[in-house]
């Protein structure tokens, strides 16, 4: 009863609290149409935007609006991928790679790339996405399908993470000519957005994120416990299983289109329930949103430091989520002792 009465109190905060998301996104969004080798003014920006005949128009539309689509779509993909895994494993530490399904994507295209030489991003979109979907469908049937626990789905997918990953590697090693084409991709990067890339993932993202969206109440009725979330009618073989059909999607084609990107799907979600609670109804929206501002954010750092040249978005993720991932762990310990 007292969480009910705390219901209405806490609503206008975490609404407040996502509007106030949403403008920090809409600033960065702006800031990575501007901010780049050429700096543009913000009437140059809102110009470039709408205006064919400005001078801003070519770096605008040509250059910086696709990636900055593309860092929308793929970090709401991995911020959403990295709530619905952390609830589905009930660890808050878990990351979208922890079932395999990253390993998946990337061994299908360096497969793409190595046995049918395929050297776009718009060729092996569809081959990363495969993979991450059979490495799914693999997972759930090693995890014990219907029988499935979160503890038999992370050991299962630590596994094949290990088996798909060490392919992946000797791969390269033996075909140098595939190790230098998958090197840009495996760092993870925006800089090779294009259109049809955004038009062959935007679909399947969609999906994910409406179908994460729907698995808030059955998760949290998950949470506690298997016999409270059949009374409630939230059955859990079919959960766990839109569950990882959810993550093969979302996480699938992101990875797809901008490789192997790590700490967004770690980070965002567990600083969103800081701020929110466990409350998935509150945290998945809010991960929709601030994991592609980080992106963005990332990108936009990457273009800065290293004029007139980039550091790849997969770097700058890294540099800032391990501090930040290392101090919560020591946080951790610290409470446990």
């Amino acid at each position: 009863m007292n969480r009910q009465a705390a219901g209405p109190t806490t609503a206008p905060p975490r609404a407040a609290g996502l509007l106030a998301a949403l403008a920090v996104l809409a600033a960065v969004v702006l800031l990575s149409l501007a901010v780049g080798a050429r700096q543009l003014s913000p009437a140059q920006t809102w110009n470039g935007l709408f205006d064919a005949g400005s001078e801003g128009y070519t770096v605008v539309h040509h250059m910086r609006l696709p990636r900055t689509l593309l860092g929308l779509l793929a970090g709401t993909a991995l911020g959403l991928a990295g709530a619905v895994m952390q609830s589905l494993t009930r660890n808050p530490l878990g990351d979208p790679g922890i079932l395999g399904i990253n390993a998946g994507a990337s061994a299908a295209v360096v497969s793409a790339i190595s046995f049918l030489g395929i050297g776009s991003i718009t060729g092996y979109v569809w081959f990363a996405f495969a993979g991450a979907g059979a490495v799914a469908v693999l997972l759930y049937a090693v995890g014990g399908g219907r029988t499935a626990t979160p503890a038999r789905l992370a050991l299962a997918g630590a596994a094949l993470n290990a088996a798909l990953y060490s392919y992946v590697n000797a791969v390269q090693l033996l075909d140098t000519a595939s190790l230098d084409r998958m090197r840009f991709w495996t760092v993870g990067s925006l800089a090779a957005a294009q259109p049809a890339t955004i038009a062959r993932v935007a679909p399947f993202i969609l999906a994910g994120t409406l179908l994460a969206l729907a698995l808030a109440r059955p998760l949290n009725a998950m949470a506690m416990g298997e016999d409270t979330a059949r009374a409630l009618g939230a059955g859990p073989a079919r959960t766990r299983a839109a569950a990882i059909v959810a993550v093969t999607l979302l996480c699938g084609a992101a990875t797809a289109a901008c490789g192997p990107i790590i700490f967004v799907g770690l980070m965002v979600p567990h600083l969103v329930r800081a701020l929110t609670g466990p409350d998935l109804r509150w945290v998945l929206p809010y991960s929709a949103v601030l994991a592609p501002a980080l992106m963005l954010a990332a990108d936009v750092i990457g273009r800065v430091v290293a004029r007139p040249s980039e550091i790849q978005v997969g770097v700058v993720t890294v540099v800032l989520g391990g501090p930040l991932f290392l101090s919560f762990v020591r946080r951790r310990r610290v409470a446990a002792a």
